[in-house]
């Protein structure tokens, strides 16, 4: 399944993808500033093609974003 594009009402593009039933992963496309975040799936519809615009916005006005790490990765130089 390819992953639905979308604009917000500030311009900002973002990328749907499903992760599981339930849950769907909102990302921040290009230059676009902000974390990516994970929203509810809507229990009516599985694929984000068959959702309008004005649906994709709702399900980034009801989103999250992941907490921030408690304690830098050990990994980093």
């Amino acid at each position: 399944m390819a992953h639905r594009r979308f604009r917000d009402r500030s311009g900002q593009e973002w990328e749907v993808r499903v992760r599981t039933r339930d849950e769907w992963e909102l990302d921040p496309v290009g230059d676009s500033p902000g974390r990516p975040r994970t929203a509810r799936a809507p229990g009516y519809e599985r694929d984000p093609y068959e959702l309008s615009v004005e649906e994709l916005q709702r399900l980034l006005d009801g989103s999250s974003a992941p907490a921030p790490r408690a304690r830098p990765s050990p990994f980093q130089d």
